[in-house]
C-alpha cells in the first residue's frame, strides 16, 4: 500500500513528540510504501531533517508557508466570480463555516483561479468590502484588507500541491496539513485518515488570545478561520483518530462526526526501558529529569522556578534538562539567563541523547508544559518506573492516574505554570521514597498493559487497510 503522510511544522525538521511518532509508525510498517508531504513555516528548513529517512520513504515534498508571501503578480486578472464562489471566499473571512469543496474546485491545481492573481484582484477587493459592510463595519478598511490577504495568501497556495497518486492520505494534524489532505481526498476519492495529537484550533485559539501581533478586533476572524480548517478536515476524513478520550469528545465539540472518531493511544517499545530498575533506596540527593524541547511551548522556565524552590529545601538536588537545545537559540538563552539570576545551581542541559540511558539515574521525571498530546516522555518514564510530576495538559491525567484501570496513580498532577504547587509535589515525593517506588511500579504496569508499541501499529495497520478496502466511502 502507498500511503501520503501530510506533517505540519513537525517531521522531518523537529526531533521529538510528533515526529517520533511518525517516525515509528512509518518504521513499523516496512510493507508500506510512504510519500511525506512536509507543510513547514520558513523555506530556510528545507533539506534539514533532524531524521534518517527510513528506506520505505519514496519522497519527500517540502512546501514552505512563508514562500507564498512574496509571490510576484504577472498581470493584472479579471475574474467573474459565480455568486456561489463569492459567497465561499466571504464566508472563508468572515466564519468558521464555508464551502471547501467549491473552494478547492477554485483555487486547486487545474482550478479556475490563480491564488496570487486572485488576491490582487478586483473580484477580492469587492469581497472585502462586503465584509466591512457587514462583519467589519468597525474597522479601518486598509487594516481589514491586509489582514485578510495575509491570511488567504499561505492557504489558498498550500491547495496548489500537485496531488500524488497513492492508496490512502493521512495527517497527523488538522490545520494546514488537514486541509491539504482533504483536498486531495476530494480530488481523487481516495480515503482521508486525520490524526490528532493536540486539538490544533484549541492550540491555536490559546496562542491568538495571547499573541501581539493579532489585532483585537481580528483575534476572533483568525481563529475561526482555524477552526474551519479543521472542520474542513474533519468533515472530508473517513476516520479521525485521537489520543485519548478527552480528546475526541473536543474533536466531536468542534463538529466531528462521533461515528468517525476513534481513540488510538500512543505505544512505545518497552523493551528499550525493560533494564531500568526501581529508584535506589541508598540515601542519594534527588535527581530530577526532564525530557524536553527547549521551546516555549515547554515552559521551562516554570520547571526552573519551580527547582529553586526545591533547592532552597534540598540543596543537593539536581535537575537534568534531556533533550536538544537548537531547535528556538533565543528561548534556550533566556533559560541560561534565567537561571543566572537566580543564581540556581545544580541544573545541567544535557543535550540530545539516548534518553532510555537517563531515565534510570533520576528519581522523578517533570514536564511543565502549557500544551501537549499524549506526550512520549510520560510513557516513556511510566516504562522506566519512575513517578512523574506534571502540569494538567492532553492526556497527562489519564496516563497518571488512569481511566478506571484500579493500578493507582504514577505521579501527581499540577495546574500550568505553576511553581509553587510543582515545587510542593516534588518535595512531598522526595519526603517518601516508598510512595515514589509504587507509583513507578504502578507506571510500569500501565506502560504495559495499555501503550506498547506493538499494539499500536496493528491498530493503524488495520484501519489502513479497512479504509483502503472501502475505496474513500464512509466506514
Amino acid at each position: 500500500m502507498k500511503i501520503c503522510l501530510i506533517a505540519e511544522g513537525c517531521y522531518p525538521y523537529v526531533a521529538g513528540g510528533v515526529s517520533s511518532w511518525v517516525q515509528m509508525l512509518i518504521e513499523g510498517m516496512p510493507e508500506h510504501r510512504f510519500v511525506i508531504y512536509t507543510i513547514g513555516a520558513n523555506e530556510e528548513q528545507r533539506g534539514k531533517f533532524k531524521y534518517q529517512l527510513p528506506a520505505n520513504v519514496e519522497s519527500v515534498e517540502e512546501n514552505f508557508l512563508d514562500q507564498f508571501m512574496d509571490a510576484k503578480v504577472r498581470r493584472q486578472a479579471r475574474f467573474q466570480l459565480t455568486a456561489a464562489e463569492k459567497q465561499a471566499v466571504l464566508d472563508l473571512i468572515t466564519s468558521d463555516r464555508t464551502d471547501w469543496p467549491l473552494l478547492f474546485d477554485m483555487f486547486a491545481a487545474g482550478g479556475r483561479y490563480n491564488a496570487n492573481e486572485f488576491l490582487t484582484s478586483e473580484a477580492f477587493l469587492d469581497i472585502v468590502m462586503e465584509a466591512c459592510r457587514g462583519a467589519y463595519s468597525q474597522t479601518p478598511f486598509n487594516q481589514t484588507f491586509w489582514t485578510m490577504r495575509s491570511m488567504l495568501l499561505p492557504v489558498l497556495n498550500i491547495l496548489r500541491c500537485p496531488v500524488p497518486e497513492v492508496d490512502v492520505f493521512h495527517t497527523v494534524s488538522t490545520g494546514y496539513a488537514g486541509l491539504l489532505g482533504a483536498m486531495f481526498s476530494h480530488k481523487t476519492g481516495r480515503p482521508l485518515l486525520v490524526t490528532e495529537h493536540g486539538i490544533y484550533s484549541r492550540e491555536r485559539e490559546e496562542e491568538i488570545l495571547k499573541a501581539s501581533w493579532v489585532d483585537v478586533y481580528f483575534k476572533q476572524t483568525w481563529i475561526n478561520f482555524f477552526l474551519g480548517m479543521s472542520v474542513a478536515a474533519y468533515h472530508q476524513a473517513d476516520r479521525i483518530v485521537s489520543l485519548f478520550y478527552h480528546a475526541r469528545d473536543l474533536q466531536i465539540g468542534y463538529g466531528a462526526d462521533p461515528a468517525r472518531c476513534i481513540v488510538i493511544p500512543n505505544g512505545i517499545k518497552l523493551s528499550r526501558f525493560a533494564g531500568i530498575g526501581p529508584i535506589e533506596a541508598d540515601g542519594h540527593s534527588l535527581a530530577l529529569g526532564a525530557v524536553i524541547r527547549v521551546v516555549p511551548i515547554k515552559d521551562l522556565k516554570t520547571m526552573i522556578y519551580s527547582f529553586a524552590q526545591v533547592r532552597q529545601k534540598l540543596p543537593g538536588a539536581k535537575l537534568y534538562m534531556i533533550g536538544p537545545t537548537d531547535e528556538n537559540p533565543d528561548y534556550y538563552q533566556e533559560c541560561l539567563d534565567l537561571i543566572d539570576s537566580l543564581h540556581i545551581q545544580g541544573i545541567e542541559f544535557v543535550g540530545r541523547v539516548d534518553v532510555a540511558q537517563w531515565y534510570g539515574k533520576v528519581d522523578i521525571v517533570l514536564l511543565s508544559s502549557i500544551s501537549e498530546g499524549q506526550p512520549f516522555v510520560v510513557l516513556e518514564a511510566m516504562a522506566s518506573r519512575r513517578p512523574v510530576v506534571a502540569t494538567d495538559v492532553g492526556s497527562c491525567r489519564e496516563l497518571l492516574e488512569g481511566n478506571g484501570d484500579g493500578l493507582g496513580p504514577a505521579g501527581e498532577i499540577v495546574p500550568v505554570m505553576n511553581p509553587g504547587l510543582m515545587a510542593r509535589s516534588i518535595l512531598q515525593l522526595a519526603a517518601d521514597p516508598d510512595r515514589m517506588r509504587r507509583m513507578g511500579e504502578n507506571g510500569c504496569r500501565r506502560a504495559q498493559r495499555y501503550y506498547r508499541e506493538e499494539t499500536f501499529l496493528q491498530a493503524y495497520r488495520d484501519l489502513y487497510e479497512k479504509v483502503k478496502q472501502h475505496g474513500g466511502r464512509r466506514v
